[in-house]
């Protein structure tokens, strides 16, 4: 494998076409593309400050490397990237590319990050921004905590674990999503879902879980939620209260508590058993 060390890179396609390189405390400056359609690249210590830094790669590691918010859009049509220790400061990284897996890093400004996207893996980030995993799939996160509104609108095959999500309208579209012990802080969420679990989370949400598809709450707390489930089919244990249910389409739901229930002959309450505190109601 070549090495780089210590180097200063301007101009469009400074490395372009490269392999089997290794790149070491190096900075690369203005100049688009800098490492395009280039394969089995090992980056440490290093920045990019410019456009379009990793376009049509593959076999990328990135190691304590930094992409500055000029490197936007740095990461497309990509195939088998790691990234480690790093910071991401660029917006809209990540479009279009597959196996990607980032740990022990942080997102600064991830809007628009991971668009149409699949297999990506992230482990200990936190990250800020709007309109994250658009149309994504095969999403796996662990401690993710995200201040950003609109996360996963059409992602599909999702697992989020130990996460804080503080995201308007999240998982909307979405399928084949587990959330487990997490904290989701949001208005409109799961519209349009379908095969959607949330186990041992604590959920704030305005009007949540409408239109959703076999949804099931297990051992989860409901905070500042009003007319839930309205058109769902739901399986929901709930340990709080609830402040309002709406219309449920069928299943049951049991709760500590609520204070209003709407039937308003939209749906059928034959078809969903809610038992309150224990006592079923009629």
């Amino acid at each position: 494998m070549k090495i780089v060390c210590n180097q200063e890179f301007t101009g469009e396609r400074a490395l372009y076409h490269q392999s089997d390189l290794e790149i070491n405390d190096s900075n690369f400056f203005d100049g688009e593309s800098p490492l395009k359609e280039s394969k089995n690249i090992i980056i440490n210590h290093s920045s990019f400050a410019w456009k379009y830094p990793l376009w049509y790669c593959e076999d990328i590691t990135c190691n304590n490397t930094i992409f500055k918010e000029t490197a936007r859009s740095g990461i497309w049509y990509v195939d088998n990237i790691k990234i480690y220790d790093s910071n991401i400061e660029a917006p809209k990284l990540f479009r279009r590319s597959s196996h990607i897996e980032i740990t022990d890093s942080n997102m600064l400004n991830g809007l628009e990050a991971f668009w149409n996207c699949s297999d990506i893996k992230i482990k200990n980030m936190n990250t800020k921004g709007d309109y994250m995993f658009f149309n994504s799939k095969n999403i796996e996160l662990d401690n993710f905590q995200l201040d950003g509104n609109y996360v996963f609108d059409g992602a599909k095959n999702i697992v989020v674990k130990n996460s804080i999500l503080d995201s308007k309208d999240s998982f909307w579209n979405t399928e084949n999503v587990i959330v487990e012990n997490s904290q989701i802080i949001g208005e409109y969420i799961a519209w349009n879902a379908k095969n959607i679990t949330f186990i041992n989370c604590t959920i704030e949400s305005m009007q949540g879980f409408c239109y959703t598809q076999n949804l099931k709450l297990i051992d989860c707390k409901l905070l500042n939620t009003n007319l839930a489930f309205e058109f769902s089919s739901v399986e929901a244990k709930i340990n709080s209260k609830v402040d309002s249910i709406k219309n449920p389409m069928s299943g049951k739901i049991e709760c500590l508590g609520c204070d209003v229930i709407i039937f308003d002959g939209m749906t059928d309450k034959s078809k969903t058993e809610i038992i309150i505190n224990g006592k079923k109601y009629e």
